[in-house]
């Protein structure tokens, strides 16, 4: 009696859920033929001026892609790593030695200015410490371990985006500037 019942239930909900599926499916493929064909997405290597990195934006009715709404820095990368580049160079550091004057750690940077984070040597002997390098002043030291980092600059020869100090700001001294010229030769 009990499986009468179930079976009759099950072939009830079965025939009242039928159409509604078959109409969801029949809607859903006109629907799709009615989306007209998007522009070409540019690629990495036909990106020339700042306005190229403004995506096409999505067909009127539909949810965008995150290429389709990606614009600038975020758009720069999202192409670079559907071509497999990585254009930010996001690999760690050189943690195998400690670096010195002579050899010092080199870190690229793209603008007037870089953070890096030592954390010693060997790896993770002291927590992170935010070390800054500026174009004027490229080397740095780490003052728990003594590591040296020298910034590398790779972006274009004469920026527009330098830093402009109206007040005044003079950088405050550090104890490199007090040691004798002759001891850094």
């Amino acid at each position: 009696m009990f499986l009468q019942r179930s079976a009759a239930t099950v072939a009830r909900r079965a025939a009242a859920a039928s159409p509604l599926l078959r109409r969801s499916i029949a809607t859903t493929a006109v629907r799709r033929d009615g989306v007209p064909d998007q522009p070409k997405i540019k690629t990495l290597k036909e990106i020339k001026v700042e306005a190229d990195l403004i995506g096409p934006g999505a067909a009127p009715g539909t949810v965008p892609t995150d290429i389709e709404q990606a614009t600038g820095l975020e758009r720069l990368e999202i192409l670079g790593k559907m071509e497999g580049v990585d254009v930010f160079d996001m690999r760690p550091l050189d943690a195998s030695r400690r670096g010195t004057l002579e050899d010092p750690i080199m870190v690229r940077s793209a603008g007037d200015k870089q953070f890096a984070g030592c954390t010693g040597f060997p790896a993770d002997s002291h927590n992170v410490k935010w070390l800054t390098m500026t174009r004027e002043r490229p080397v740095t030291r780490c003052f728990e371990c003594g590591g040296v980092y020298k910034m590398e600059y790779v972006g274009p020869e004469h920026s527009d985006h330098h830093y402009h100090n109206p007040h005044g700001f003079k950088e405050p001294k550090s104890l490199a500037d007090y040691v004798k010229p002759e001891y850094w030769k």
